[in-house]
This record gives C-alpha cells, structure tokens and sequence, in this order.
C-alpha cells in the first residue's frame, strides 16, 4: 500500500511519527484488517536498507552513512503517533476564549468544547468501551455531532458516524456489520433508530443508546435511553484520553454513501485523518479564526475532515440542523460566514432561491461530490460566493485533488473561468499523486483533454481498507495505486477532468458517451433545475442516453420535452443528444446530494 523507499518525489511516505516504516499497530483487533493485508509484513525488513534521502544540502557520504547503518533515531520524543485530536488541547490554549460551537440559543468556547469533550469521553470509557470498539452516531449537523468526532476517539474508540435519512433495515445492517457498542441518537431519529435495533437477531447484543435531545427540550425526561447531557454533566474533566499507540490505528468508519446501493466500511487511520485535515485547511487557504457554516453533513466523510481541521485554526463552528436556502442566507448574514462546503446541489439551491441577493461580503465555498456544471459555478460567483472545485471519496478522507487557480485565468471570459473551474484540477499540497489510466494495463492515457480512462490516487489519506472486505480492498487497491472506479481525462496542462462513474458511461453505437457532459450543457438550460443523464438499453445502438430534468419553479413557460432535446441538439453532437427526456419534480439524492443514478436507470429500463 505504501512503498517502502522513499523518493524525494513523493515525501508524504515520510512521516516524523511512523519511525519510517512503522507497522500499522492494529493487532488488538485483528477484524480491521483485511484479511490479505500484507503491510506489516512487508515493511518490518531491512528498513535502512531502504531508506533514501535525496536533498541538496544533503552530502553523498552522508547519505552513504545511512545506507549502510542501522537507524537508530527514534525515540518517544520524535516518533508520537499522529492524530487530529490534539487540535482540540492546541484550540483551547489558544482560542480557550474565542467562540467554537454556535446554534440556535446554545454557544461554547473552545475551553468549554474541550471541557466537554473531555467528560463525555471519560462517560463513553465508563461504561466499558474499549480501543477498537465501535461508536455510531446518528444526527445531523448539531453542537453534539461537533463534540463527538473528537469525544469518541478519545475514549479509544472508532467514530461511526451515519447517514441519518438511510431506512431502518439499512442502519441495522450497519450497527450489526460494524458490531456497534454504543449510539447516540439525535431526538428526531429515535424511533428510526430504534425500529433499527428490534430488527437484530435474537443472540446479537444490542448496542446501548444515548438520546441527544435538541437545545430547547431541556424538560425532555426519557427512561429508556441514557441522556447526552447526564453523560457530559457525569464525566471526569480530568480525564487523561486514549491516544493510539499507533498512528495506523482507525479513528474513523465510514460507511459510503450509497450511490451504488452497496454501501461499504472505509477505515481511515489517525494519521490519515491528521493528513488530510491539515491538508485541506493549506490547499483551501483557510485562514485563523473563520466562521464556518456547517451545510456539509457531518456524516459525510466526517465532514470533508473539516470536523477537525476547524479546530485546528480555531474556527466558529455554525451548526445548522436544517439546510435550506432560506436557513443557510439566515446564517450567513446573522453569524457574517466566511467559510462553507457543499456538494453542486447546494451551490444550484442557493442560485436558483428567488429571494437570493448579492452578498454584503464574499464567502468561500468549497464544492465537490459531483462534477458542478459551468452555469452553476457562473451563478454563484454573480452573487459573491468564492467558489472552489475539489475531488476526493469517502475512501480519501477528504478532498486529494483540487483546481488549483492562476491569476492569468482571471483576466478569461466569465465562461471560459467557469469551464476551467469546473475541471477537477490536481493532487492537493499534501497529496502524492493522481493519475488517469487504462483500467487493465495499468498505463497512463494520453494528456490530451479527451482520452478517457480510470482515475488513480495514491497518498497519505487513503483509506487502511473497507472492513471485513479483503476482495473489495485488494480489488481498488493494486499496483500502488487507489483505483477510484472514477473515469476522467487528463488536460495537457496536467488538470484532471472526471467525466463520469465507470458505470455510467454511456456506451452508444460503439461511442463512449460522458453523461457529464450532456449534464452540463442542460444545467445551462434557464428553465433547468437539476438534470441526470442516464443509459436507455436499445437494441440498434446498445445504449442511448436518457435525461431526467426537473424544472425550476414558477416558469413562465414551461418547456417540451422538444424544446429540451433541440436545445441540446444546438449544442452538442447528435448520438450525445438525449433520445428520451422525462420531467420529474424532484430527482432521487442521498442525503449528501448526490443523484442516485442507479434508481434512475431502472426508471429508464422501465420506459423501453
């Protein structure tokens, strides 16, 4: 998974705590590991051998030196296992005054937010949770939410967070695969949560359940579940928290988003976790003390990472339990925003609000999760959002690859900068490497903008492996490489465009068809609201594409099912016109706004 030389072009695998080849210290629970995991064993031999330092200040006998000599620098002073959970201590030293969670009537410092997680955590470790056991949570962007991505690892456990709109049948096939201990549940998901527990086995253990009850329910008196409150009012403000013995221990699992409909356990490491926060805070500029909207759930890869990363600079975290249009221009003026993630559907909900206004001041959004259509991106910066185009999956922690932007592009036409925007850019400052593919041979494509291939990273970030899935693991992660299942092409200035999911190519008469790209052309449709292109079989060509629109409200005129197919026949080439077009009022999304595409193309099957 991670080569064992050092290169000077790729120094992420150096890291100050692994002691250069540490092994991934995992084996009090030995079910994290894939079963053909073979990291350890590869990497516990001859590892001065194997170290190689290419540095220009560096002189050849010394480099000779450490070749041929053992190693013998590391020690407890230079070698603690990274972990984002040491943001939380540096935020209360530093910013022990300052703001850190706000919502509805409730507000904390990140003296108290440390306090707190403090307690907590010592509560969670009271009731018997050891390392390595399993805590889910299920609730939406809340003050809770914020203070258990750090009290969880704390105590020693794994952070589950999960989707909290999945049925009941999903999150109890969740609970049993992770073999959760404990789940704090947000108020509103208790009766889910609950019909999701009847459903285990009689002989499976049920997890204890503590109820997260909303800020103005303080009379709220349940008798069958623990109280979030008690357990903070409960613990020990001295508690000393579990730090992991290793770095490579998991802090967090992550349960894909279900785009796919087959969900699967990504663990992500402690020092994974470190990587990635501190990475998106650099390549995103993110500067001290921001105010940051929390319109991205939290559940979803834990935020992008910003969950911890905000910590780190000390931010004002926003919690916001509805997102809305209307709830997120209430925050952004009531609390002056500067910072907020999202994927393209909340940049299309915030452009296409009727009562949306240029904004008194910028505010930074950061966008990923589907490639944004140019008009979109045009839209939002009219109205003073600053957007940003990252790509990353739940499998990376966070965002790996960015549009990095050049001032020369400044002075382009608005199309020509939201076009260059909407391309997925290049491996973040802490990433190693992104690269696009022949699935097969394992070659790189042609750099020229439109040989199409699959999208390969590599990089501190990525994931140990998907629980209990040795085949899934070792099926996406060969040859050094992560294989994202993503198709993409590469610009001959080395920016990445991803065109579609591998499964969603359309394959028409012989052509290879990128439903984002016809995607892209309908979102510039002023009536178009949101827009998903799928395969139609058909027995002549093997494919064509089919379009599902809805349209925005209150419409002058609403267009024809015609006027949709000659507005993209004026556009693009006739086999990447849709053949059918289906209005639909609302298009089927995962919580995270992804457009379920599988859904859609049964619909589509169905209409033949």
């Amino acid at each position: 998974m991670y080569p064992l030389k050092l290169r000077s072009t790729n120094l992420c695998h150096f890291s100050s705590s692994a002691g250069y080849h540490e092994k991934p210290a995992i084996s009090w629970n030995k079910t994290w590991l894939p079963n053909d995991f073979q990291y350890a064993k590869k990497n516990t031999k001859n590892s001065s051998s194997s170290l190689s330092i290419s540095n220009s200040l560096t002189s050849l006998e010394f480099v000779e030196s450490q070749q041929t000599e053992k190693i013998r620098a590391r020690s407890a002073a230079n070698s603690c296992p990274l972990t984002p959970l040491g943001f939380l201590e540096r935020a209360a030293t530093v910013y022990g005054d300052c703001p850190s969670i706000v919502y509805n009537n409730t507000s904390y410092t990140w003296s108290e937010t440390h306090t707190r997680c403090l307690r907590l955590a010592s509560s969670i470790a009271s009731l018997g949770i050891k390392r390595g056991d399993v805590v889910s949570v299920v609730a939406p962007n809340v003050p809770a939410m914020c203070e258990l991505h750090f009290a969880i690892p704390m105590s020693g456990a794994i952070l589950n967070t999960i989707n909290l709109r999945l049925d009941a049948r999903t999150i109890s096939l969740l609970l049993q695969h992770s073999e959760s201990k404990l789940v704090f549940v947000d108020y509103q998901s208790r009766s889910l949560v609950l019909e999701a527990v009847s459903m285990f086995p009689r002989n499976w253990k049920r997890p204890t359940l503590v109820l997260i009850p909303d800020d103005h329910d303080d009379d709220e008196n349940e008798h069958d579940q623990m109280l979030y409150e008690k357990m903070v009012e409960e613990g020990d403000p001295g508690f000393d928290w579990v730090r992991p013995e290793s770095e490579w221990e998991p802090i967090t699992l992550n349960y894909t988003s279900g785009t796919t409909s087959s969900p699967k356990g990504v663990m992500q490491s402690h020092r994974g976790a470190f990587l990635i926060a501190l990475d998106s805070l650099l390549e995103w500029s993110v500067p001290k003390q921001p105010v940051y909207l929390w319109t991205l759930p939290m559940f979803h890869a834990n935020g992008w990472s910003y969950a911890w990363a905000m910590a780190a600079v000390g931010s004002t975290n926003v919690c916001l339990r509805r997102i809305d249009a209307p709830s997120i221009y209430e925050a952004i003026y009531r609390y002056k925003v500067t910072h907020m993630c999202g994927a393209p559907v909340v940049l299309n909900m915030l452009t296409n609000y009727s009562e949306s206004k240029k904004l008194d001041s910028p505010v930074h959004i950061m966008t990923a999760g589907a490639p944004p259509p140019a008009a979109v991106l045009g839209r939002a910066e009219s109205l003073g959002f600053i957007v940003s185009h990252g790509y990353g999956l739940t499998e990376t922690g966070g965002l790996v690859v960015t549009c990095a932007w050049k001032k020369e592009w400044n002075h382009l036409p608005a199309n020509e900068r939201a076009r260059l925007k909407a391309r997925q850019g290049v491996t973040s400052i802490g990433f190693s490497e992104v690269d696009v593919v022949e699935s097969e041979s394992g070659k790189s494509v042609r750099r020229d903008g439109s040989t199409m291939g699959e999208i390969v990273l590599r990089g501190g970030s990525v994931m140990i492996g998907y629980l209990k899935d040795s085949e899934g693991t070792s099926k996406c992660m060969r040859n050094g490489w992560f294989y994202t299942g993503d198709i993409g092409v590469m610009h001959p200035d080395g920016y990445l465009e991803v065109k579609d999911r591998s499964k969603d190519v359309i394959i028409t008469g012989g052509e290879n068809l990128s439903s984002v790209e016809v995607e892209s052309v309908l979102y510039s449709h002023p009536a178009v609201n949101e827009v998903a292109v799928v395969a139609r079989p058909d027995k002549f060509w093997g494919e064509t594409p089919c379009a599902f629109v809805s349209l925005k409200e209150q419409l002058e005129e609403t267009p024809t099912e015609k006027d949709i197919r000659e507005f993209c026949k004026a556009m693009l080439p006739l086999y990447m016109v849709p053949r059918l077009v289906v209005f639909k009022k609302e298009l089927p999304k995962t919580s995270t706004g992804k457009i379920q595409k599988f859904l859609l193309r049964d619909m589509a099957k169905a209409l033949i």
